[in-house]
């Protein structure tokens, strides 16, 4: 039986953001105080301007974290794990009120429209959401796992 090859493909930056849209897994990586790193499951998606937007809560390690040292990492997977990519980016927080209407994009990119906005932008400031905007700075291949070519027979 033939063995999976692997693969690592360079993309551009509109192939990149096609590839990203429909996929919402990631797990960011931010820095601790110590420099240690700090991953954090999330559901993203990508904004009209080509950021990764990510809903999260004020005290929140990921968000305390990209305040102080905004250059974080994403891996970004495919629900069957495979494909992914790696995306380096610069993290700016957004705290209530301007994260509303970005919450607002963030449910559209993710899920479409909402059946009561009101009520969606009433839930986030009652639970004092935020939001995490990466821009994007750099990106690996969107990869595949099997073994390397040499091992494909």
């Amino acid at each position: 039986m033939a063995r999976k090859i692997a693969t690592a493909d360079r993309v551009s930056r509109e192939e990149l953001l096609e590839f990203l849209r429909p996929r919402h897994h990631a797990v960011l990586l931010t820095r601790r105080r110590s420099g240690a790193p700090q991953m954090s499951p999330v559901t993203c998606g990508v904004d009209e301007a080509g950021r990764i937007v990510i809903s999260t809560y004020p005290d929140r390690a990921k968000a305390t974290n990209a305040r102080r040292d905004p250059a974080v990492s994403l891996c970004v997977v495919s629900d069957e794990w495979d494909p992914w990519v790696q995306v380096d980016g610069t993290a700016e927080v957004l705290d209530l009120p301007d994260s509303v209407e970005p919450l607002v994009e963030y449910y559209r990119c993710i899920a479409g429209e909402h059946p009561d906005w009101d009520e969606y932008r009433r839930a986030m400031v009652e639970q004092g959401k935020s939001l995490i905007r990466v821009t994007i700075d750099a990106w690996g291949p969107v990869a595949t796992g099997g073994f390397p070519p040499r091992l494909a027979d």
